[in-house]
């Protein structure tokens, strides 16, 4: 039978609004929006770049509770609010996923509030990351 994991982080909404940072159902696991609020103090940061660091340690250590990092990534949505914001953000996105490469998907437009200048969503295969992976292109 597959193991079905879920897993809060500490996040007040997730109680609120009743649901899982991941779920995890075998080896596929489902993060929910995550922004770049620190669970612990609450902080947020003021700049976008800012909260896409925050994110990303909360996105990793959500990975890492269930055995995965950042490497079994495969697929990732990220909103920006701001549209100003985009170059920095994903040139920050680009050195976390250079090498890992998986599909994406980049949105501006408003979040839950005007303090969210990022979140990210992310699906991963736990082990993809250690699979060899075949490259193609289809550039003419």
């Amino acid at each position: 039978m597959t193991e079905i994991v879920k897993v809060k982080s500490g996040s007040i909404l997730e109680d609120k609004e009743g649901y899982s940072r991941i779920v995890a159902v075998g080896d596929w696991i489902f993060m929910s929006l995550t922004a770049g609020r620190d669970y612990k103090t609450r902080a947020m940061p003021d700049t976008a770049v800012e909260q896409a660091r925050q994110a990303m340690k909360n996105v990793e250590g959500a990975l890492d509770a269930v055995g995965a990092s950042l490497a079994d990534i495969v697929r990732r949505r990220i909103f920006i609010p701001r549209q100003e914001d985009v170059p920095d953000v994903m040139a920050y996105m680009g050195e976390k996923f250079r090498g890992i490469d998986p599909a994406s998907c980049v949105s501006c437009g408003p979040l839950g509030g005007p303090e969210y200048l990022f979140e990210i969503e992310i699906t991963a295969y736990r082990g993809a990351g250690a699979k060899p992976a075949k490259q193609i292109s289809i550039s003419l």
